[in-house]
């Protein structure tokens, strides 16, 4: 693994990311995108496995995550101004140095939870550039719920300032992910039923922080984002999608959000559309499902590798 460091677009910040390379020319470029209160590192078991499959993998780390904070104080806060944006355009220089590496390559992309709302809306506006992506942990919220929780958000950072952490409107957004977890061994018992993995994640100081007001509107922006119709319909038809998701996500809503999802890219069109409904929680590539995910996801990217390669330079195929 290579660590590597870009410019970020809120003009300031130095994003952190990881490459890991295969052996030999590459068969593809895999581009992950983590999900929330956790960084590109964590990825660690997958980006090998890719890698060791002949697959090029980078991920970065997001603004207001992993190393890409400059301070602990900088956990869970994104930029003054159009956090959201500016990590997609964080994700687009990301791809892009990928490119440089391989111009020709099919390219992929892996979101997860957060990540995956955020590669839903990245597929909304360059999808024509990817060979396939896969989704994992994701959900469907309504406008309702996004819109309460912007409003809320943005009273609460009215009075308080874009850096306080509100727990009260941590806890709404996720209070509830445990219950059907009870007796709760710890709070983050949703994420995973392996133990281990879970103890990790609360150990982790890069782990598990609570967002800042910034870093809520930021999450309800892309989520309200990845949502609507709209960006369902900017999906390319020929785009292949791969949906992932645990049985037991509170945040796929135990199946039914991550179906919800489906639904909405098969009425877009989309022509190669895949879902499995795994055993698990939340992360399914930390659960003892992980291995059979992960054998999924490569036989996606494997299947789809006859894709015309993206040139790198004029957009097209």
């Amino acid at each position: 693994m290579e660590d590597i460091y870009f410019d970020s677009a809120d003009g300031k910040t130095k994003i952190h990311a990881c490459i890991w390379r295969p052996e030999g020319k590459p068969r593809g470029v895999v581009q992950i995108v983590h999900g929330m209160c956790e960084y590109a590192k964590r990825y660690a078991p997958t980006a090998e496995f890719l890698a060791e499959n002949g697959y090029l993998v980078g991920a970065d780390d997001h603004l207001g995550h992993g190393e890409s904070a400059p301070s602990p104080e900088d956990l869970g806060y994104f930029c003054e101004k159009d956090p959201a944006g500016t990590v997609l355009k964080d994700l687009r220089t990301m791809a892009m140095k990928l490119r440089e590496e391989e111009p020709y390559a099919p390219m992929f992309m892996l979101g997860h939870s957060m990540g995956s709302f955020f590669a839903r809306k990245y597929m909304s506006l360059y999808g024509t550039e990817l060979a396939g992506a896969v989704i994992v942990g994701t959900g469907y919220q309504s406008p309702f719920m996004t819109g309460a929780g912007m409003a809320l958000t943005k009273l609460t950072q009215a009075f308080r300032g874009k850096r306080y952490r509100s727990k009260f409107i941590d806890n709404m957004a996720f209070g509830s992910y445990n219950k059907r977890f009870r007796p709760e061994r710890t709070s983050k018992d949703w994420l995973s039923e392996n133990t281990e993995n879970v103890d990790a994640y609360v150990a982790d100081p890069l782990c598990g922080f609570t967002f800042t007001c910034n870093g809520f509107l930021a999450l309800f922006s892309i989520v309200a984002e990845a949502c609507k119709k709209e960006t369902f319909l900017s999906a390319p038809v020929s785009l292949p999608i791969y949906i992932a998701s645990g049985r037991d996500d509170p945040v796929g809503n135990y199946g039914k959000g991550a179906k919800k999802v489906y639904g909405m890219y098969d009425e877009a069109g989309v022509e190669d559309l895949g879902m499995t409904i795994y055993p698990g929680r939340h992360e399914i590539l930390n659960e003892s499902v992980g291995v059979q995910v992960r054998d999924d996801i490569l036989e996606f990217f494997d299947s789809h590798l006859g894709t015309p390669a993206y040139n790198g330079e004029e957009g097209v195929k």
